[in-house]
């Protein structure tokens, strides 16, 4: 999508503001002993409460309103019985449908107690996807997104899921551009146009670099299990830079 009217704007801020804030609950409420239902069933009464629409849900039947993966796990993990425990990696993904407009966003956690390198894994996973959102500005190359992820990555001793992209968000859940690379892919030539809106999430890993569909047709896990974070954001690109739209205040 592409931001045409101040209008909607503030529809996407809107949106973006509101997954924000379930996230940032849904993370406050991880603790042992909570089933991951348990922490769906609080998201999807956030996105409810506000108007809102689980966007997984509506456009991909998915069987929750939000993905949530215990490691090894990383990704699109289905809301169920399993209860969290000390020491999990837990990756939560909320994107929710209001008034039209679309917003999308993730972080992961580590419920202590955990070892020093998974605490370094996931304060640089966040690191990264700062790395990436600072090189967004209008008429700035795409790819300049995941060539400066992955020299952060290598700088620090971490590879990334290669088979996992961000992607254009806004009008729908998924759209163009797709596959915006988190790692530095040479063939890419687009450029950033001013009010595109798009997602950076890279998926740091300790060795990690693929990860494979579970049985259940929705679940991703790295097929060593190595310990894998994801962080995401909304943002739309300007003249000056990025405007995050998924943050809680």
């Amino acid at each position: 999508m592409t931001v045409g009217s101040e209008e909607e704007l503030e529809k996407l801020r809107a949106v973006g503001r509101l997954v924000a804030r379930t996230l940032q609950a849904m993370g406050q409420a991880l603790e042992p002993g909570i089933t991951t239902r348990e922490l769906d069933d609080l998201g999807r009464r956030m996105l409810e409460d506000a108007g809102a629409r689980s966007a997984p849900e509506m456009s991909y039947a998915f069987p929750g309103a939000t993905c949530i993966s215990v490691g090894p796990d990383v990704a699109h993990g289905i809301p169920g019985d399993r209860k969290v425990q000390a020491g999990d990696l837990i990756n939560i993904d909320v994107s929710a449908e209001l008034d039209g407009f679309f917003a999308d966003t993730g972080a992961s956690f580590a419920v202590p107690p955990v070892t020093p390198r998974v605490e370094r894994l996931c304060r640089d996973g966040r690191r990264a996807l700062w790395s990436g959102i600072r090189q967004v500005r209008s008429g700035a190359e795409l790819g300049a997104i995941g060539k400066s992820i992955e020299a952060f990555a290598r700088k620090n001793g971490y590879t990334l899921v290669r088979n996992l992209a961000s992607h254009g968000v806004g009008a729908s859940l998924h759209e163009e551009p797709t596959e915006i690379a988190t790692w530095h892919d040479r063939s890419e030539r687009r450029k950033i146009h001013d009010g595109l809106v798009f997602t950076i999430e890279p998926f740091l890993s300790l060795g990690a670099d693929w990860v494979d569909e579970a049985d259940d047709g929705w679940t991703l896990f790295p097929p060593g299990g190595e310990p894998t974070v994801q962080y995401e954001h909304t943002l739309v690109a300007t003249p000056r830079g990025a405007v995050v739209l998924t943050l809680p205040d």
